[in-house]
């Protein structure tokens, strides 16, 4: 293993042991669920949205460790971006994890981490998982938004 193969080893490990806002968001504008029925890996993403920003976002779910670690990272690397920024990311993450994309200098290095995962097809939908939950949440956001709130009444 490489110095660098290492370190994002490392990373997708330490998310996942450690995941940053694993929780119940409970003023969550937007509640959307993800599902990866070929392995079990599950997740709930919550975000906060105003006007077109993402206030702030979590998750909670089970998964392997590049399923749990992906949500983590993107969880906190969205915080902050419009409704654009966001999925523009989703579509990068998405080619870099399928393969059909290099790393470019608009994701963040820390996503470098699941750039081998596009050799490890079976691995794939795990690690974007979390990004298509994000990409559906922000196109239905109204729909989830009025869904959450007729359960809660």
């Amino acid at each position: 293993m490489t110095d660098s193969s290492a370190l994002y080893h490392e990373i997708i490990l330490d998310h996942n042991r450690r995941p940053r806002n694993f929780r119940v968001l409970p003023d969550a504008t937007v509640e959307e669920r993800g599902l990866n029925p070929l392995c079990g890996d599950e997740l709930t993403l919550y975000l906060r949205m105003e006007d077109d920003h993402i206030v702030d976002a979590s998750f909670q779910g089970s998964g392997c460790a590049i399923s749990r670690a992906s949500a983590s990272m993107m969880t906190t690397l969205v915080k902050g971006k419009t409704r654009a920024e966001a999925d523009a990311m989703v579509e990068r993450f998405r080619g870099l994890a399928t393969g059909r994309a290099e790393m470019d200098d608009d994701l963040p290095s820390s996503l470098r981490a699941f750039a081998g995962v596009a050799r490890l097809p079976q691995r794939v939908k795990c690690a974007v998982l979390a990004w298509h939950t994000l990409h559906a949440a922000l196109r239905n956001e109204s729909g989830a938004a009025r869904e959450r709130e007729a359960r809660q009444r």
